[in-house]
């Protein structure tokens, strides 16, 4: 059905992340949240997933493992639509730790020429749209760790009230996929441009699809932060300004769009069961992100 399609890939892994699971013996989320993260990062361009790939390098073999990963990675291809083709499992003993592995995923995706989103047609007046994230998603766990594990001293069997969860439940939480709403939302409006807020959060990401002339003013406090940031800024005593360079704060995705396309892109996005926020908009000044992280 294209016409001049454009190929868009991703490679990435899920980080530290992995030593949680590895704690808590459960599997299957960071299956899920690989390619989740990768998805994510090829829709920003308006690119629809067609095959993704897996990595998996391992001390020794271990069927338990390996099925809970390959169920996540098949249960993430399901939810944004593209096929699960195939990967690779090294057994490198001489490399990985005996019970861990590294996880590494690439996907790839089409979209057409002209509608790639590339973040050159945002002008100032442009709203930002932030949608809910599920909580860390796939960043920040070196620091999470140090908090939770070296600093406080829990175990992920800790039950944390204030989360109404255990540690490991809470660190868990999958990686959400925003590629079929995305999806949805371009058959209803122009998308300017579109930031997914990973490593260095709300500023490092939204800065990168601003074109010059324009400042991002995001605005603290519009919208709903889940409890796990206060929680982990609290007991380790960090700094807001670094809460939001290494975390997404409960904005996993940031949409901009013209003025006179908020009302429908926001009834499309309800409908695909995001949660939307209204959090700052485009303004005429120095290329930069202002209101977070500064």
């Amino acid at each position: 059905s294209y016409q001049e399609p454009v190929l868009v890939s991703s490679t990435d892994s899920v980080g530290t992340k992995l030593k949680v699971a590895f704690k808590v013996g459960r599997h299957d989320t960071v299956g899920f949240d690989i390619v989740s993260h990768c998805g994510n990062d090829i829709v920003v361009q308006g690119a629809e997933p067609l095959f993704f790939l897996d990595y998996i390098g391992i001390s020794k073999v271990e069927p338990a493992a390996i099925e809970g990963i390959v169920t996540g990675l098949a249960a993430g291809c399901r939810e944004i639509g593209c096929a699960l083709i195939g990967g690779e499992i090294a057994e490198l003993s001489d490399i990985y730790t005996l019970g861990e592995y590294d996880l590494v995923g690439t996907i790839v995706g089409a979209v057409e020429k002209a509608d790639v989103i590339t973040g050159e047609k945002i002008t100032p007046g442009d709203q930002l749209i932030g949608l809910g994230s599920a909580g860390l998603h796939t960043n920040g766990f070196s620091l999470v760790r140090r908090i939770l594990f070296d600093r406080c001293g829990y175990d992920v069997d800790t039950y944390i009230p204030d989360l109404s969860a255990t540690v490991g439940e809470a660190l868990l939480v999958s990686h959400k996929s925003y590629v079929r709403s995305i999806l949805e939302l371009r058959k209803v409006c122009e998308i300017k441009g579109i930031a997914h807020i990973t490593g260095g959060g709300l500023p490092a990401n939204v800065l990168r699809i601003l074109p010059d002339g324009c400042l991002a003013d995001i605005r603290k406090r519009t919208w709903e932060i889940p409890p796990i940031f206060p929680f982990l800024q609290a007991k380790g005593d960090v700094e807001e300004t670094e809460m939001y360079r290494v975390f997404n704060m409960g904005v996993g995705m940031v949409v901009v769009l013209a003025p006179d396309t908020v009302d429908a892109a926001l009834a499309s996005l309800n409908a695909s069961g995001e949660s939307t926020f209204l959090i700052g908009e485009v303004v005429a000044g120095e290329k930069g992100v202002q209101g977070v992280g500064s």
